[in-house]
């Protein structure tokens, strides 16, 4: 099933993220992931892209296919341009094809100075009128509620997201945020822009200090002062943060569903114990 027809047919989509096993496991640990999840009846989980420049690692198209036929959940699989050749590319979309993978993905991909990008799709709007020429695969985009930080403005992004969605994109999925101020903000800016693809907000638990910093970090989102409290208090003590970062997770999607956004797309970083409670905290409300 297409994605674009889960936002067609629903008020507020519910979806969640999984990346691959590590490349020294085998594709197989991710059942136990699976397991923990399946019971909270996503309405589509994505898988990250895990394949590293190497077009024979299949984990992230084994992993949908098995989402999707296994668990009887849709799926969808990302792609990068920066580990992807255009002839890479046309294997592995034969190959999603193939085993009934429907939706990408497209995404730029986070540059490794250790690895030279591929150069045949420079930016993610090349990479999705490329797998929209194809004509059998959904393809969703990336969106940066505070703008991307290679970005000169929120403005300019705001111009590269609209080429983007004239490329094929028919939905987005944020990047993580802790401000929903920044996602309305942002909205509203979408919308003017004439983009009316749905999206979906971008949600990740914090539960470990350390790894949201380093989160933040990359992507540059902001820390609202509330947050930051939490994580100096309870920053040596895991469990209270945990559940913290729960509530705090809890408010924020309530937040925003009763703000009327169209999905909400939780990181669950392989663990289904949060990403339960989480569900079972706003389900509610979906």
């Amino acid at each position: 099933m297409k994605i674009s027809d889960i936002y067609g047919n629903k008020k507020t989509v519910f979806s969640l993220e999984v990346f691959p096993p590590k490349k020294t496991d085998s594709v197989e640990a991710i059942y136990s992931t699976l397991d923990g999840l399946k019971n909270i009846s996503p309405d589509f989980i994505s898988v990250t892209y895990g394949a590293g420049g190497n077009v024979a690692d299949v984990k992230t198209r084994s992993i949908a296919e098995i989402i999707k036929k296994e668990y009887n959940i849709e799926s969808m699989a990302h792609l990068t341009c920066v580990s992807t050749s255009e002839k890479d590319a046309e294997l592995i979309l034969k190959d999603f094809s193939y085993h009934g993978i429907e939706n990408i993905l497209a995404l730029r991909g986070d540059i490794n100075p250790e690895r030279p990008p591929k150069k045949d799709f420079c930016y993610a709007s090349d990479l999705a009128s490329y797998i929209k020429r194809k004509g059998y695969f959904d393809v969703g985009g990336a969106c940066y509620p505070e703008g991307h930080t290679e970005a000169a403005s929120i403005d300019e992004d705001i111009v590269n997201l609209k080429k983007k969605v004239d490329a094929g994109v028919s939905f987005l999925i944020s990047q993580l945020f802790f401000d929903n101020d920044f996602f309305f903000a942002f909205s509203d800016k979408v919308r003017k822009a004439g983009i009316d693809v749905p999206v979906s907000a971008g949600i990740m638990p914090v539960t470990n200090k350390k790894q949201i910093e380093r989160m933040v970090t990359m992507c540059g989102a902001s820390i609202p002062q509330d947050l930051a409290k939490i994580l100096s208090k309870y920053a040596d003590d895991p469990d209270s943060l945990t559940e913290a970062g729960i509530e705090y997770a809890w408010r924020q999607i309530e937040s925003l569903i009763r703000g009327g956004v169209r999905g909400i797309h939780l990181y669950t970083m392989n663990n289904p114990v949060i990403a339960i409670k989480i569900y079972h905290g706003i389900k509610d409300l979906l």
